[in-house]
């Protein structure tokens, strides 16, 4: 099956994504062989590079990569300074240890660091570092503004929110880089804390802008508008809805625990059943109309089944084979990577295959503006600005 051009009608939708990314998470954590978990971060990196477009939330992907780094230098950094639970023999280094009154008991600053501690605090900050990056694999492929329209009259207000919050920072990136271009074309320095001050005050005005246009729109278009239901309806959709949350929670911790497998699927549906319902009610109440609500076709639920597949079969992994998902680190061995998880892995490199492809003016437009990058670079000079994009093309 052949991959269309991504248009306005066949634009994959955006739950689609979530549900992928999601799935990749929930493989992500249960496993912390660091071959399993690389190979997940490349899998969802291979998807991002061959299917994002060049809208501003696109470009957060490698940003999350950047903070899944610092997540890792952080985890190791605490392992090395405040020890590790794990007992060790391989002595590392001896750090002068920091006496503690008795309340503090189980808490150390300083002493010996072994290699068994710093290996067990690498795993785990790997496993975080890859749950993040695969969030930002949907951040940079799923469209906010559709994902928004397809959430349920319940949840408009508060998705609204969120949408707003998830594009204000990616919107800040691109005005960082845009008045960094246009510095260098005038030969002023952009970098150090006196360019950052200067770069600072036009972003945040231009994030000003866009609060006060956002604000108008929203309110042009009746936002906030809620139609009279009865009491009795109300306090149901309440408890529905609570109810419903607060089994989707228990559910989801008892899938991504590793002794939870049993409780954790039924209470899940049950939650999600009673959660839809109370989503239901209470749209009733939200007078919204629907212009050419997204359609969830044939390639929407090959990506999201896609991503469940992974999950499951790590799932799966886990209750037959839990010691090939976990190596131990003691003693130390060297990490194998299991031949059916990693199989089960590469079932996530789907949606590179069967959603939609970026549309041929957001491909020719990354084609010339790396074209640009590397003649600029050969010649020693900054990249050129595209005056049709008005931003800087790296």
């Amino acid at each position: 099956m052949s991959a269309p051009q991504a248009t306005r009608t066949t634009a994959l939708h955006a739950g689609a994504w979530w549900l992928w990314a999601l799935g990749l998470a929930t493989a992500a954590s249960r496993t912390t062989d660091p071959l399993l978990l690389g190979l997940l971060v490349g899998v969802a990196g291979y998807v991002v590079a061959a299917r994002r477009t060049e809208a501003p939330w696109a470009r957060s992907y490698g940003a999350f990569v950047k903070i899944g780094l610092v997540v890792i230098a952080v985890r190791l950094v605490f392992a090395f300074f405040l020890g590790s639970p794990i007992p060790g023999t391989h002595t590392l280094v001896t750090l002068p240890e920091v006496p503690l009154p008795d309340w503090a008991k189980g808490v150390r600053i300083g002493g010996r660091v072994t290699a068994e501690g710093m290996v067990f605090a690498l795993y785990d900050g790997l496993k975080l570092a890859t749950l993040l990056i695969c969030v930002g694999a949907a951040n940079a492929l799923a469209n906010p503004a559709r994902l928004l329209k397809s959430l349920p009259g319940a949840l408009y207000e508060a998705g609204v929110a969120v949408v707003v919050a998830m594009t204000f920072a990616p919107n800040l990136v691109a005005d960082v880089q845009r008045l960094r271009a246009a510095r260098r074309l005038r030969g002023r320095p952009d970098r150090g804390v006196k360019a950052l001050l200067q770069v600072g005050l036009p972003v945040l005005e231009g994030a000003l802008e866009r609060s006060v246009a956002l604000a108008a729109a929203m309110d042009a278009r009746g936002y906030g508008r809620s139609a009279e239901v009865p009491p009795a309806v109300r306090h149901l959709t309440s408890v529905l809805t609570l109810g419903g949350l607060l089994g989707i929670c228990a559910g989801t911790y008892g899938l991504l625990g590793d002794t939870g497998g049993g409780y954790g699927l039924p209470l899940l549906l049950a939650g999600l059943a009673a959660a839809l319902a109370g989503l239901w009610l209470g749209g009733r109440r939200t007078v919204r109309s629907r212009y050419r609500p997204d359609r969830w076709g044939v390639r929407a639920w090959l990506v999201a089944g896609s991503g469940i597949a992974v999950a499951a079969l790590m799932i799966w992994a886990n209750d037959y084979a839990p010691a090939a998902l976990h190596p131990p680190a003691v003693p130390l061995t060297a990490p194998v990577l299991p031949l059916w998880p990693a199989v089960s892995v590469l079932v996530g490199l789907l949606p590179a295959f069967v959603a939609p492809l970026p549309s041929g003016a957001d491909r020719a437009n990354r084609e010339g503006r790396a074209d640009r990058a590397d003649r600029a670079a050969s010649r020693g000079r900054a990249p050129d600005v595209d005056p049709r994009m008005k931003e800087p093309t790296q």
